[in-house]
């Protein structure tokens, strides 16, 4: 009954995928349909905890989008960029990695890519060096923002095993970090020099890669810079009331002290930071729901209320035949189990989504959580097949034709700095695992 039920489990995943946006969450609700009622399977509880947290980081992520913020950050981003235009490979991921990192979302890199693009070739540099580990670097930072989706999904399956935010944190923002660096650096030496690439040569002809004309300058209001400092505030809230559990509040229940929750934590301060950028920067309430931070995480919502609940049932309902005839073979070789992630990751198009789905068989197999945080990484694996809608937007927005999709399909750009930044990731994070915890 195993092999059915993970069929089915599959199934769902990947006709899911391919409708795409809600598409995962409503095909999760048709899979748990039919475990609980054709094959009796017992429903665990909805992640409503991962689901509410998430619906507050986006309210305040969106909420810094009406306000303004999000433009000025893009502001900020532009200037560095043409300051430093020759180290543009090393300099464009870095601006991307500190936009997700803050933002919790790695959709806010479709703002900056277009600039990317621009300076790159102003410059003369190969607009796909840069371009695609930008890319990459906003969705390994996913796995290193104390306010992502799928950190958070992560701490609260890590809780009950003395993991704080702090101990992620010190092993994903350097294994992420450092990883994407070096798929810089490999990325800095791909494909042929600007003014040698025939593609692009071509398109000059044909008048298919116009410079774009001067625009006008950005002139940041007080309600934008004041968003920014507000979201920035209360991101670093999260981490210190999730690194040190003293700061929150605890009471006696049944003669047991206990402390708040972290996802009540994150609740409140990130639900309170968009109420003060609403209140203090007067952002519109009407276009923070309809603003594309929203939208995006909105969807994620339904997507991890389906899949990682159909996911949890399947687990659940087959925890001794998984226990048994797996435990073993992952305990002894653990890479099977980033591999599993990786591929996932590939199919959910979510990170989140993901960790929700899957993590929970790592700790029912026993996998050490250090471990598990170490391998965290491996749930960016959306970039191999090149669909995902920030890649679709880094190969529409290089309009030099060196960003592109190749003849094979997988053999795209983003495939080497993709691949080179997980494996280095998990590796470096290995290494630190053992140091920090």
């Amino acid at each position: 009954m195993f092999w059915i039920h993970l069929l089915i489990l599959l199934g769902c995943i990947i006709i899911g995928a391919r409708i795409g946006g809600l598409g995962l969450g409503v095909m999760g609700g048709v899979g748990i349909a039919i475990f609980v009622f054709i094959f009796g399977l017992q429903p665990t509880s909805p992640p409503i905890d991962v689901m509410l947290m998430i619906l507050a980081v986006i309210t305040a992520a969106g909420a810094l989008q009406a306000a303004g913020g999000l433009e000025y950050l893009v502001y900020l981003a532009e200037k560095a960029l043409r300051k430093n235009p020759k180290y543009i490979t090393y300099v464009a991921p870095i601006v991307t990695y500190l936009f997700t990192f803050c933002a919790g979302t790695g959709h806010v890199a479709y703002s900056v890519l277009p600039v990317i693009a621009e300076v790159s070739r102003e410059s003369g540099v190969r607009p796909e060096r840069p371009m695609s580990i930008a890319v990459i670097a906003s969705q390994q930072a996913i796995t290193a923002s104390p306010i992502s989706a799928a950190t958070v999904a992560l701490l609260a399956l890590l809780t009950d095993f003395n993991i704080t935010l702090l101990d992620i944190l010190l092993i994903t923002i350097p294994s992420t970090f450092i990883a994407c660096m070096l798929a810089a650096f490999v990325s800095s030496k791909m494909g042929k020099e600007l003014n040698e690439d025939p593609i692009y040569l071509q398109r000059l002809e044909e008048g298919l890669a116009p410079i774009r004309k001067d625009k006008k300058e950005f002139i940041a209001s007080k309600g934008s810079k004041s968003s920014v400092i507000i979201f920035l505030i209360a991101a670093l809230l999260v981490v210190l009331f999730g690194s040190i559990e003293g700061l929150r509040p605890g009471w006696t229940i049944e003669g047991e002290f206990t402390r708040m929750a972290m996802p009540v934590t994150i609740e409140m301060i990130m639900l309170s930071a968009a109420a003060f950028i609403i209140l203090i920067c007067k952002a519109n309430v009407d276009t923070i729901v309809s603003g594309s931070i929203f939208k995006a995480g909105a969807t994620a919502v339904v997507a991890i209320f389906g899949i990682a609940w159909m996911g949890d049932t399947f687990f659940n309902g087959n925890a001794e035949f998984i226990t048994n005839n797996i435990s073993s073979l992952v305990t002894a070789a653990p890479w099977l189990f980033a591999i599993a992630l990786f591929v996932l990751s590939i199919l959910l198009y979510s990170q989140a989504a993901t960790v929700r789905t899957l993590m929970p068989l790592g700790i029912t197999l026993g996998i050490n959580p250090a471990l598990l945080i170490a391998m965290f990484p491996a749930v960016n694996g959306y970039f191999f097949i090149p669909n995902y809608p920030t890649v679709v937007a880094a190969i529409n927005f290089d309009q030099t034709g060196t960003t592109r999709i190749g003849k094979y399909i997988l053999n795209h750009s983003f495939m080497i700095p993709g691949l080179i930044a997980t494996v280095a990731s998990i590796g470096i994070g290995i290494l630190l695992s053992m140091i920090v915890l």
